[in-house]
């Protein structure tokens, strides 16, 4: 592990590739397992196109309670021992690089397609690398009186699909398998051959709920690529955004949970509330999601002080709407036992599979970038971290309640000090044969963003891993035990993206 630290990998700083390590397959599958038992977490696993047909595969890990990154690389051909069986962390990273690469993992408990869609531009099946999920047959659970209950892919709603497969006995469900990748974009190979100008408006396509996470993200990586130093004005008007889309998505939430358990009064408040959130944004950047606002160097558009003193106001009066619903919708004994006890997700299965954002918080996991990775105007201005212990429904409501009102907080203190001068500096070429892992805290948690580029400065590889990739095994997790007319609430109190996963 100490190959892992000589690096000096960290959070948007880019490294030459040859400092990366470069392990034979038994060196490099025991360096990521020691790793992640002694502490550190996959953050990303990738597969890249090598030399002669072969693949370089990469693994980017961190070390949160010291701030660390580090990566370290092989080179596998047809097939390599799979890191899953000793490494749950692994277990969809390893999916993918099957069906991305045709590389097989021998011995993963479960190789199943990832996705339902494959990209077109997948390489050929080799050997006994199937990549049909037809040739994958949905788990089942036999016995007397159980019985299948199929959702989706389509539903009765504007929503991406998505299937879900529950086992169950009665309304009691025993197994929940999920199958996603109906809509597979190719976000990556976007990302990997258009000019920077495009690849940015890619960025914050990814997922239409978190524009300026991915795009930060991705201007990040970008940016550290370029040794671009972005104005301390432009930080602080980043992390506003960001903390604006943290608002509205959670406010957004608490308004639908309250209404999966029929309370309409918070229901309809929060709802509402949403609506002035996503206005602010507009203020902000032109339009209500936060689109053209983040590029490579800063950020587009700048704030007067009459438009910083508005946008104050407003979110003051926004925190006393909110407290007024929330005491509303949280002193209700009714909502209370409906949430408690309901798709519980323990905090030994968040270390084990290494789930992120407030899926982890509301175990008692301590995790968020902004504290453990820290990045611009992070790096001066503290968020304080929200935690619960429960796992369940109401442990993740109230997370999402209370990171509300410290986003809030952080929104109106920044506004009120916001530093002076230009809003975007000139950003340059990439160097040359580097590597930089750029995260960031979304609102469903953390975002990657790994970007390697060749001989010229070019882009070879653009791997993004949404929070969505690692916590929809969590919602999955969280269902047995629970009877199937708590899916709706269990589901919606993850709200994971199909698109952020799909890409």
């Amino acid at each position: 592990m100490t190959g892992l630290r000589d690096s000096g990998l960290r959070n948007r700083r880019a490294v030459p590739l040859g400092a990366v390590p470069r392990e034979s397959v038994d060196e490099f599958r025991r360096t990521v397992i020691e790793a992640v038992q002694d502490g550190w977490r996959l953050a990303a696993m990738f597969g890249m196109p090598h030399d002669d047909e072969a693949v370089l595969l990469t693994a980017v890990l961190a070390d949160d309670a010291r701030g660390e990154l580090g990566a370290t690389t092989t080179v596998v051909r047809e097939r390599y021992p799979a890191l899953t069986p000793d490494c749950p962390q692994a277990h969809a990273f390893e999916r993918e690089i099957a069906e991305q690469c045709a590389v097989r993992p021998d011995g993963h408990p479960w190789l199943k397609p990832l996705r339902r869609h494959l990209p077109d531009h997948r390489p050929p099946a080799r050997g006994d690398v199937v990549l049909d999920p037809a040739h994958h047959p949905f788990f089942r659970v036999e016995g007397a009186e159980v019985h299948e209950v199929a959702v989706g892919p389509v539903h009765a709603g504007i929503i991406e699909p998505g299937h879900f497969r529950f086992q169950a006995h009665g309304e009691d469900v025993l197994f929940l398998e999920i199958m996603l990748g109906y809509q597979h974009r190719g976000v990556e190979r976007l990302l990997e051959t258009a000019p920077r100008e495009r690849a940015v408006h890619v960025a914050e396509s990814i997922a239409g709920d978190t524009v300026i996470g991915h795009a930060g993200a991705a201007c990040g990586a970008y940016e550290a690529l370029a040794r671009c130093r972005k104005t301390p004005r432009a930080q602080a008007i980043r992390g506003i955004a960001l903390e604006l889309e943290r608002i509205a998505n959670h406010v957004g939430d608490l308004g639908a949970i309250a209404g999966d358990v029929a309370f309409q009064p918070a229901a309809a408040a929060f709802g509402a509330l949403r609506g002035e959130c996503l206005n602010m944004l507009m203020t902000l950047s032109g339009n209500r999601t936060g689109r053209g606002l983040i590029r490579p160097g800063g950020v587009l558009w700048d704030l007067t002080d009459d438009m910083a003193r508005e946008l104050r106001a407003r979110l003051e009066r926004l925190r006393e709407e909110l407290e007024l619903a929330a005491s509303t919708m949280f002193g209700s004994a009714s909502v209370q036992a409906r949430l408690e006890g309901v798709g519980v997700v323990s905090a030994v299965k968040v270390a084990e599979l290494g789930f992120v954002g407030p899926v982890a918080r509301a175990s008692e996991v301590p995790r968020d970038v902004r504290h453990d990775h820290p990045y611009g105007i992070f790096r001066f201005a503290h968020v304080p971290m929200t935690t619960a212990w429960a796992g369940d429904v109401h442990a993740r409501t109230l997370v999402r309640w209370h990171e509300v009102r410290r986003s809030i907080e952080f929104a109106i203190e920044q506004l009120g000090a916001l530093p002076r001068g230009n809003t975007m500096t000139a950003c340059g070429a990439l160097r040359p044969d580097e590597l930089v892992v750029a995260m960031q805290e979304g609102w469903r948690g953390e975002l990657v963003h790994v970007v390697v580029t060749g001989g010229r400065g070019e882009v070879r590889r653009h791997k993004v891993v949404d929070a969505s990739f690692h916590n929809w095994a969590a919602l999955a997790l969280a269902m047995p035990g629970n009877q199937i007319s708590d899916f709706p609430l269990c589901n919606k109190s993850f709200n994971l993206s199909y698109a952020g996963h799909d890409l």
